[in-house]
This record gives structure tokens, C-alpha cells and sequence, in this order.
């Protein structure tokens, strides 16, 4: 796809057109929800699931491939596969719906709607006033992660990847914002960087979704495959001293939400830092997979590399250690050149 400087006229504006509805059609479905019965949301919000889930058929495709490429052994059976790709698409509806939904809820109700399980472990990571990397997925409802904190007064920032559109951009970062997060913006790396430090030294809490396995260089081990994983997580863990936190909020057997706060995960401390980020982000990805396992039909299984990519193209063409060192030296240098100058 060309980037939006290289289209033509015709283009930019079929691309800002399509921005401009979904921007209308999202700020019109938040303003309307007090005043349609949540029963009817409901309904509407799964008959439009229902219906996307056919139009949109190639990230149902994707979802497929994905769900057979590293759960075929579990789930022999291709009817019980696809009917986890449904589960999942309908899943991701249900956390659209919960988000957009918070809009008008107060602090108190978003803490009674969304149980907490584990606060002691934040509790005690932020005593030691180096903030918190929150180590999360596209599982469940992810995005009730930073309003449930936020409700409870927790200082708490999200790094995002904002579509290129700005304005549409711009209002979700103002969506946001209303209910107590502050986002860090994942692009340009060096500004991410510097935002991410920032809060990590005021003790905020990060968010970092670290479960796209499409680029990177790092090969990890996730579901039995061999994927290419970002360093980022781990190398923030390793030079700021943050405490990791596992995080997840999920979908219980009765329809409510628990947000679950693992223990610490200790960084892996090797010889030098590459090894040392390559194990410690190993480690994350082990927490990852399990968090999923228990819950396959909470996540999105669309963050594996399309079918017919290479490892090459995400990043692993050079060979493999020397790649890793370059790398590791960059993010390095990098943290140490935005921590001095923020």
C-alpha cells in the first residue's frame, strides 16, 4: 500500500473519506449509548459482528490459517477451529463495546464492572518508584486494563500505534484521555522512547501489547513456531530497573471482566545485554502464550506474520547474532541518548 504522501488526489480523499465516517460513526454510536437500552447495543453490536464477520473474510482467513498453524494438534477438528475463529471475532466485538461503553460510566462503576485480582503485586512494584512496564496481549478486553486503574487512581499510559490519519488519531487519543489515560504514541520510536521513559520515572504504569509477532529481531518460540518478537519490552525492563507485571483482563464463565495482575517477571541477566534481552524477552513470551492458551477464544489471532512472509522481511536478514547485536546496541544507546535529554 503507498503511504498517504504517494497517492493520488483521488486516493487521499477516498482515504480521509473513510476516516471521516468512522470518526462520525464513532463519536455518534458513543453520544447515543445513554439513551437506547443496553439490551438493544447488545443486539446491534453482535448482528454487525455477525455481519462483518463474512464481509471481512480475509482476516477471518488469517485467523484460520493462524489457528491451525499452532493449535492443529489441540483442536484436530476443523469445525471446532473455526468455531474459535467466531468465538474470537465475536470476543473483539463484545471489547469494542466495553470501551466505547465506559464513556459514560463513572470511576465507581467501571471498578464494580471490572473485578481486580492481584493489586498487591502493583502495589509493591510501584513502592519502589521506578514505575511499572504492564506486559499485556490483544486478549480479551485489553482495553479495560488502563480505565480499570485509572478508575482507581493509578497514574497509567499506554503506548499505542496510531492509525496515519491524524484527526482520527487525535480523537481516540481524546477518548482516552477522558477516562484517565494518557497515551504515548509508538511512533516515531525515538519519541516513544522518550515518553516511555518519562513515565516510567514520574512511577506511571506503561502498558506495552506486546503480542505482534511480525517483526522484530529476536526469534522467540511462541505456540511451537520460531517468531520474530520486538526487543523493546525487555530492553526497557533491563536498563530502567521497571518491574514487569503481567496483565490481563478477561472474560469470565458469567459475562464479567476480571483484570488479573501477575507477579513480577524477573528479567533474564546474562553475560551481556543482547543475551540478556533475548532471554528476558523468551521469558515475556512465555507468559504471553500462557495467558492465551487458557483463553484462546479471547484472542484476536491476528498477530502472527501473514502467510508466504519470511523471517527476512521482519527484520532477520542479516545473520542472526550479529543482527542482534546491532540491534541491541541501538536500543541501548537510544534509551541512553532520550534518558539524558527528555
Amino acid at each position: 500500500m503507498l503511504r498517504l504522501g504517494r497517492r493520488s488526489a483521488l486516493g487521499r480523499f477516498l482515504y480521509d473519506l473513510r476516516y471521516r465516517i468512522g470518526e462520525y460513526a464513532l463519536r455518534g454510536f458513543i453520544r447515543c449509548l445513554p439513551y437506547v437500552p443496553f439490551r438493544a447495543v447488545e443486539l446491534f453490536t453482535s448482528s454487525m459482528s455477525g455481519a462483518a464477520f463474512y464481509l471481512v473474510w480475509r482476516y477471518r482467513r488469517r485467523m484460520e490459517e493462524n489457528i491451525s498453524a499452532t493449535l492443529s494438534q489441540e483442536i484436530p477438528d476443523l469445525a471446532e477451529r473455526k468455531a474459535l475463529v467466531w468465538q474470537a471475532w465475536r470476543n473483539f466485538a463484545r471489547t469494542v463495546l466495553d470501551t466505547t461503553a465506559i464513556m459514560h460510566c463513572s470511576k465507581q462503576k467501571i471498578i464494580a464492572t471490572v473485578a481486580l485480582v492481584g493489586e498487591e503485586h502493583l502495589e509493591t512494584a510501584l513502592k519502589k518508584g521506578k514505575g511499572v512496564i504492564a506486559l499485556s496481549a490483544h486478549l480479551g478486553s485489553f482495553t479495560m486494563i488502563g480505565a480499570r486503574l485509572a478508575a482507581s487512581g493509578y497514574p497509567f499510559s499506554v503506548v499505542v500505534k496510531h492509525p496515519a490519519h491524524k484527526r482520527f488519531a487525535q480523537l481516540t487519543d481524546d477518548y482516552r484521555s477522558q477516562v484517565g489515560i494518557h497515551t504515548i504514541a509508538a511512533k516515531p520510536r525515538r519519541e516513544a522512547v522518550r515518553g516511555i521513559l518519562k513515565a516510567l520515572r514520574q512511577n506511571r504504569i506503561v502498558l506495552v501489547i506486546a503480542d505482534e509477532f511480525k517483526s522484530g529481531d529476536v526469534l522467540v518460540e511462541f505456540f511451537g513456531l520460531k517468531l520474530p518478537a520486538p526487543r523493546g519490552p525487555a530492553t526497557l525492563a533491563l536498563r530502567t530497573g521497571a518491574v514487569t507485571l503481567p496483565m490481563f483482563a478477561t472474560r469470565q464463565a458469567d459475562d464479567s471482566l476480571t483484570l488479573s495482575i501477575g507477579a513480577p517477571i524477573e528479567p533474564v541477566i546474562r553475560d551481556d545485554l543482547d543475551a540478556s534481552v533475548l532471554a528476558t524477552t523468551a521469558v515475556f513470551t512465555r507468559h504471553l502464550e500462557q495467558a492465551i492458551r487458557r483463553y484462546p477464544s479471547q484472542w484476536n489471532w491476528l498477530g502472527l506474520p501473514r502467510r508466504g512472509d519470511k523471517l527476512s522481511r521482519a527484520g532477520m536478514a542479516r545473520s542472526g547474532k550479529q543482527a542482534r547485536k546491532a540491534s541491541a546496541e541501538r536500543s541501548a544507546t537510544e534509551i541512553r541518548k532520550t534518558g539524558t535529554s527528555a
